[in-house]
């Protein structure tokens, strides 16, 4: 599903985020990424988004090489991708059923099917009956849940998630962690960048540490 094959990431600043990067993820797998802040975990997300270019080496995502795909190429790679981040990114301006569906709508999917998907991933994450409240009538772990609702109505095959326990308690973190637990046995592959070192491993996947832009330990 994931593979990456010697890749550097420098910023214009000359900070080096990545440096020779390699490892793979396999279809299917649920995946973990640790390590301190600054250790490269969301720049490597970002990479596998296309948020951002890698200076070197090869990223391939489903057996394709992303390196060097054209901008005009970007939009329908992320659309296989889900992406959850930790301050939600939610329009505050627009009802919960209306940020689940805007995936959707940027793709054109007939409005019929809209709300039968919206529906459904909003049942999935233990909303549903909510969806025309505003996300700031809800608390922060529900916020989240819509997050992940919007990261999963198009039923992407990867799934990403940039510290999406950071803000939570941990109560609330294991809630979403099992969240994504249960996309992953239907075949989602997942990969998750957290410090939660104790929940991680309480949970038991692989897991791959990052120090200082490197590949520190992968098991």
């Amino acid at each position: 599903m994931i593979r990456f094959q010697n890749v550097y990431k420098r910023y214009s600043s000359g900070r080096e985020a990545l440096s020779n990067m390699t490892f793979h993820i396999a279809p299917g797998e649920m995946v973990f990424l640790t390590g301190h802040s600054g250790a490269g975990k969301s720049t490597l997300l970002k990479l596998i988004a296309l948020i951002e270019r890698p200076t070197r080496g090869q990223i391939a995502i489903r057996g394709k090489n992303i390196t060097h795909i054209t901008r005009r190429q970007i939009p329908a790679h992320r659309r296989a991708i889900g992406m959850v981040f930790q301050d939600h990114k939610l329009l505050l301006d627009r009802s919960i059923y209306d940020n689940v569906a805007l995936p959707l709508i940027i793709s054109g999917v007939a409005e019929r099917e809209i709300g039968r998907r919206v529906r459904a991933a909003l049942d999935q994450v233990g909303l549903l009956g909510r969806e025309q409240r505003s996300p700031d009538e809800l608390s922060q772990g529900e916020q989240q849940r819509v997050g992940i609702a919007r990261a999963v109505v198009s039923k992407p095959p990867l799934l990403i998630a940039d510290e999406p326990t950071g803000n939570l308690d941990p109560a609330l973190s294991l809630e979403i962690m099992k969240l994504f637990m249960r996309f992953n046995s239907v075949g989602v592959t997942v990969v998750i960048a957290s410090h939660d070192l104790g929940l991680v491993e309480r949970l038991g996947h692989r897991v791959i540490r990052l120090g200082d832009g490197r590949l520190d330990q992968a098991v």
